[in-house]
């Protein structure tokens, strides 16, 4: 089994679950690569095998990997999308983050991941992307995204208007600080925390949520992930702010924003023990009393 490895710099207090994770690989035979940049922080911090390969990019990983760990947080598991892309390499994450939607590995069960990696102790679940174009080829060629895709105000900028459409249709005017489409994955990131819904990973739909609105009436919407939603920004800044998932861009606001349900899924890998709702009840502490008595 091949398995590459992704990651970003951390502080010293995660070496130790990183070195478990190289120690299990070597123990169970498997054939490693390692992300260039990752590789040049940890080379002279932990003790690693002799035999190591490197990737710096999609063409470089598509041969030489059978599983990608993520190793931190949620963030870093969507750093890993700009090096699977459709090559349908499935992705699973150890989280040295917080809270950890996506990357659900927990840094105490290491050992006992690895080996259900191996012995194929795991579904794939398919997700869903977003996919951006617009006139001036906005992200080049990673214009989609697995948690959302944003539209906001600049940080010196006034509240803006973003006029949304579906399929062609007049939707919304929304008076507000910015607009999250997101994806059923992304449905428990920024728009879980702007009052959007949860929406279960299998389900076909893509939510609308608006960030800080005027108008206390507008309320997140829901829709099929099959439609093409439209946007145009009317604003008193002449830019606004236009993300996916981590990456941003300063567009003009005469920039027409089109965004449909990307053409491939992402992989990501569930182990036999886990399932969506369990990790909702341990994350958000559903059914458990919190209270001090």
């Amino acid at each position: 089994m091949k398995i590459a490895l992704y990651g970003r710099d951390f502080n010293d207090s995660v070496l130790p679950f990183v070195q478990e994770v190289f120690d299990a690989l070597v123990a169970n035979q498997i054939e490693i690569t390692v992300y260039q940049k990752f590789f040049d922080f940890i080379k002279n911090k932990l003790v690693l095998p002799d035999n190591l390969a490197t990737f710096s990019g999609h063409k470089e990983l598509v041969n030489r990997a059978d599983i990608l760990i993520s190793l931190g947080g949620d963030g870093t598991l969507l750093d890993t999308l700009s090096f699977v892309r459709d090559s349908q390499i499935p992705v699973i994450g150890i989280n040295f983050g917080r809270l950890g939607f996506l990357a659900s590995i927990n840094k105490s069960e290491i050992d006992g991941a690895i080996k259900a990696l191996v012995n194929g102790e795991y579904t794939i679940d398919k997700r869903s992307l977003l996919n951006l174009e617009s006139q001036t080829s906005l992200f080049s060629d990673e214009n989609f995204a697995l948690n959302d895709i944003t539209i906001h105000r600049r940080d010196d900028s006034a509240m803006m208007i973003i006029h949304a459409y579906m399929n062609g249709e007049f939707v919304n005017s929304y008076w507000a600080d910015g607009l999250i489409i997101a994806t059923p994955t992304g449905s428990t990131a920024y728009s879980l925390s702007c009052g959007g819904p949860i929406i279960l990973p299998s389900a076909q739909n893509f939510v609308i949520t608006p960030v800080a609105p005027h108008n206390l009436n507008v309320r997140p919407i829901i829709v099929p992930d099959d439609v093409e939603l439209t946007f145009e920004v009317e604003a008193r800044s002449t830019k606004f702010l236009l993300t996916c998932d981590s990456r941003t861009e300063t567009v003009d606001r005469s920039v027409k924003i089109n965004i449909n349900k990307a053409k491939f899924s992402i992989n990501l890998i569930r182990l036999n023990n886990e399932t969506f709702l369990t990790t909702l009840r341990n994350k958000l502490l559903w059914g458990i009393d919190t209270r001090n008595y």
